[in-house]
């Protein structure tokens, strides 16, 4: 099963990246390449998915993620239009702050780490599950932020929803 799922994903990763490279249908060369290239990728990554395979073919989750690039995608220009607005004025106060957070599992640290890393003005320095916390690098710290009591200062509406897509 990890292997089949790992296979189908990258088949549909392929067949997205490569959608009108060729017109609007994929050439048959495109399509077999395609098929090779997920066959190495599910065959690499099949102990790595392990027993959690059935997750990446939950089409309930597959709807979770699009309904949450939105938010990810404001997320993204807010940080963009921020960290320019420090760098035209200089106003930047870097430093590295504890952040709690309230997650569960490995996979909700990752989504929760990828979209604070993703952000521009912020990157997920280290996880620490056993301390509930992310250690994060923030372009600019708030007074009386060094040690925030939530995630909302830094990752906004990120931990809710790495909370409900990492179930």
């Amino acid at each position: 099963m990890p292997f089949i799922a790992a296979f189908i994903w990258s088949y549909l990763l392929w067949l997205v990246l490569t959608a009108g490279t060729n017109g609007l249908l994929w050439s048959t060369q495109e399509l077999i390449a395609g098929v090779i290239f997920s066959l190495i990728v599910g065959y690499a990554t099949r102990d790595v998915i392990g027993e959690k395979a059935g997750r990446f073919l939950n089409p309930v989750k597959w709807l979770g993620f699009i309904a949450y690039s939105p938010v990810l995608f404001w997320g993204m220009v807010k940080a963009n239009l921020h960290v320019a607005w420090l760098v035209i004025t200089g106003k930047i106060r870097p430093g590295i702050v504890r952040v709690p957070v309230d997650l569960e599992n490995d996979a909700q640290y990752t989504i929760m780490s990828n979209s604070i890393t993703l952000t521009p003005g912020t990157l997920t320095v280290d996880a620490c599950p056993e301390e509930k916390a992310l250690y994060v690098h923030w372009i600019k710290i708030p007074e009386g932020m060094e040690r925030p009591q939530s995630s909302e200062p830094v990752a906004g509406p990120f931990e809710k929803w790495a909370r409900r897509l990492g179930r």
